[in-house]
């Protein structure tokens, strides 16, 4: 029997109608979208109606989306992109210390750069303070870049409150909204940014896919020099087979956000009322409500984490960020929260998903429960 999938913020699977809109792209339409002849009418054709499927999620005009290759490169594109064209501006960038490394590496680069970044700290739940934020611009600021849901607790940012602020300060606001697109709203217009960044693989599309959101007006560098794709902003032969599946994703989380989110929500307060009734010492991470309907994150103190999984084989789940699974130190998310070190290294997060039902959340909690008591490491059991 295969284990039960609660790691959906690591990735998703892909959507039955996702991967069927995506099966023409794969066996017959093939054709170069920068072709005139009708192999490219056809493909040009898929990837302008994507085009238009992720703008309508998003809130934008179409002529504001750009395809990639994913999440990481769109926080490239976005962040490195403002720093060298408004360079002659200032060179000061404002992001917070509980970033994904997608983010937090590019500033750590751009510093090699002489940019200078300021890391704005977190409250225990992981909630940055958006009048830090006002008090950490300078006249050379020339961007803040925050995310709008964390990828380990779930911690919901106020995107909205410093977008006001960017905007009265003249600086160029992005969020990395990896794990929130289809998950929560995140309607631009609502939320005030400049840029927002979309992974694919986050919300039921394929790997190796995203896009960028540009608000209209902005003109900043390419990462990638060729040919005049993606309207010269993005060069490449675009990726028509995923873009057509990220299309379609988007179009399901758009049509279907409100029954996605109460599902989710619901299997992930079950799970945790399970856990937290059998297990009375387990601590929680993250907002106890501004926080992804689908996110868990729980401490179990006396064990180590990696330890638990390693014995959990019933249950998919990640000790903390997913992209952080072979650091044997507490993640620097829950450092910023000042998580103490025990729970922090006891620490695993769980999110749910479309496909979970009622009946694995029982089994999970059951599987949980079980390692941990029988585990010598447990405490006050």
């Amino acid at each position: 029997m295969q284990p039960i999938y609660l790691d959906h913020n690591a990735t998703t699977p892909i959507a039955p109608e996702v991967a069927e809109a995506m099966i023409p792209y794969l066996k017959e339409h093939f054709g170069n979208p920068s072709s005139s002849h009708w192999y490219g009418i056809q493909t040009k054709k898929a990837v302008e109606n994507a085009r238009k499927q992720v703008a309508s999620l998003l809130g934008s005009q179409s002529d504001e989306i750009i395809f990639t290759s994913g999440g990481s490169e769109s926080n490239n594109h976005a962040i490195r992109g403002v720093a060298e064209t408004f360079q002659h501006q200032g060179n000061h960038i404002i992001t917070s210390q509980i970033e994904h490394p997608a983010v937090t590496n590019v500033c750590n680069y751009l510093e090699q750069k002489e940019f200078q970044v300021t890391y704005v700290s977190v409250d225990k739940y992981g909630m940055v303070d958006p009048e830090e934020i006002e008090k950490a611009i300078k006249p050379a600021t020339i961007l803040i870049t925050i995310m709008h849901a964390n990828n380990e607790v779930g911690t919901i940012q106020p995107i909205a409150e410093i977008a006001k602020i960017a905007k009265a300060h003249n600086v160029l606001f992005h969020t990395d909204a990896a794990q929130s697109v289809g998950k929560i709203p995140t309607r631009v217009a609502d939320l005030g940014v400049d840029f927002l960044s979309v992974a694919g693989h986050k919300l039921y599309a394929p790997k190796g896919v995203g896009a960028l959101y540009i608000r209209r007006g902005i003109k900043i560098q390419s990462l990638v020099f060729g040919a005049d794709h993606e309207a010269g902003r993005r060069a490449g032969t675009e990726n028509v087979l995923e873009i057509v599946g990220l299309g379609k994703a988007c179009e399901i989380a758009a049509r279907d956000l409100e029954k996605n989110q109460q599902h989710s929500r619901s299997l992930r307060d079950r799970l945790w009322e399970g856990l937290k009734s059998e297990l009375s010492d387990i601590v929680l991470n993250g907002h106890p409500e501004k926080r992804l309907p689908n996110t868990l994150s729980v401490s179990f103190p006396g064990i180590d984490a990696n330890t638990l999984l390693d014995e959990l084989t019933e249950v998919a789940a990640s000790p903390g960020a997913a992209c952080h699974t072979d650091v044997a130190e507490p993640s620097a998310v829950l450092v910023a929260m000042k998580v103490p070190f025990e729970n922090a290294l006891g620490t695993i997060r769980f999110s749910t998903g479309r496909l979970n039902d009622e009946q694995q959340i029982d089994r999970a909690i059951e599987y949980i429960t079980m390692i941990k008591r029988r585990n010598r490491g447990a405490s006050t059991l």
